[in-house]
């Protein structure tokens, strides 16, 4: 598997910094070197383990970071639950019965509290989590830029306007890269790999298999084979779900592009990447197809873009000690503990 040179990346990784996208410059790769040197290590242990008895929870780390950075930036508010002044964002539509992982985010914490109290926010957790799930599961490995604190409030509104939704046309979905700021087509593209592992539940490419913008019949533009084995998987009116890349399905690589080529895209939104007509995503994908070490190399600087979105440093924000509430929640002091 080829994997880009550290050159390669490190070249990449300056010149987001110097293009300034670290706002106000306060996240660095050695932040956790004093206070808590073991940070990621605790944390890699952590998520180990869990690989051992569920093998998809690397994606599904990646996938809640993901979904906490296009929320008002990556300020773990999506780790937040109900309280009296907190509208969780997990019960928005993107989210509920579809994010997982909380559990796992929560023992992360504990460790962490138990080597370095009051240190490391639970922003940081994330960003470290879906780095080491990507490296994990075979893609690159890259230095995690860190300092972030946690935010003290959530939107649920945003957070069920915000996301990419699985039937998005390709121009809706680009609005809302650019919304949170991020690029419109390398940003898009980069990122969408995260979709070479994980699974995608049957509701959301269901229509896709029966009733294709109301016509009654399947996207034409899936493989034919691809369609059939889609059905068997997704028989209709049954619950369910299947591998987003079936060739690989636990493999961090750049199978999902190739799949682009083939109509083998699972959801509608990855498949008009590459066969929406005069799309300027198209070139990328192709290209990211046929060189896994330029994906590799484009989605880590993308990663690093995203990861930077809205950050709180400095004072801002807090350092959560239970990622479920907020500091000083009377109600929140046995629920870490409850839920490892």
């Amino acid at each position: 598997m080829e994997v880009p040179s550290l050159t390669v990346v490190l070249a990449l990784f300056y010149a987001v910094i110097v293009g300034g996208a670290l706002g106000d410059g306060e996240l660095s790769t050695t932040f956790y070197e004093e206070s808590c040197p073991n940070v990621s290590t605790i944390i890699g242990g952590v998520l180990k383990e869990a690989l051992q008895s569920d093998p998809r929870m690397g994606a599904s780390l990646l996938r809640l970071y993901f979904h906490d950075c296009f929320v008002n930036g990556c300020d773990a508010s999506i780790l937040l639950d109900n309280s009296s002044t907190i509208q969780s964002e997990k019960d928005a539509l993107p989210n509920r019965n579809s994010i997982r992982g909380y559990e796992l985010v929560d023992k992360m914490k504990a460790e962490l509290e138990t080597a370095c109290p009051g240190v490391v926010s639970c922003a940081d957790i994330l960003t470290i989590a879906a780095q080491k799930s990507v490296h994990l599961a075979g893609g690159p490995s890259w230095s995690s830029l860190l300092g972030r604190r946690d935010g003290t409030t959530a939107n649920l509104t945003l957070a069920n306007l915000i996301m990419p939704g699985p039937t998005e046309s390709l121009n809706a979905i680009k609005s809302k890269f650019v919304a949170v700021g991020l690029n419109n087509n390398t940003d898009l593209v980069s990122l969408s790999g995260a979709h070479t592992f994980g699974r995608a539940s049957c509701e959301n490419f269901a229509s896709r298999l029966y009733n294709f913008n109301g016509t009654g019949e399947p996207d034409p533009t899936l493989n034919s084979t691809y369609l059939k084995m889609l059905i068997q998987k997704c028989p209709r009116g049954r619950d369910g779900g299947t591998s987003l890349d079936l060739t690989t399905p636990t493999v961090f690589d750049g199978k999902y592009y190739s799949n682009l080529l083939v109509n083998e895209g699972l959801l509608q939104s990855d498949q008009e990447l590459f066969s929406t007509p005069g799309a300027d995503t198209v070139h990328i994908v192709t290209n990211f197809s046929a060189n896994q070490t330029s994906f590799f190399a484009s989605f880590v600087v993308s990663m690093i873009r995203m990861g930077n979105l809205n950050v709180l440093t400095g004072t801002e924000g807090e350092i959560r000690l239970n990622c479920r509430v907020v500091n000083g929640n009377s109600t929140g002091a046995n629920t870490l503990v409850s839920s490892i």
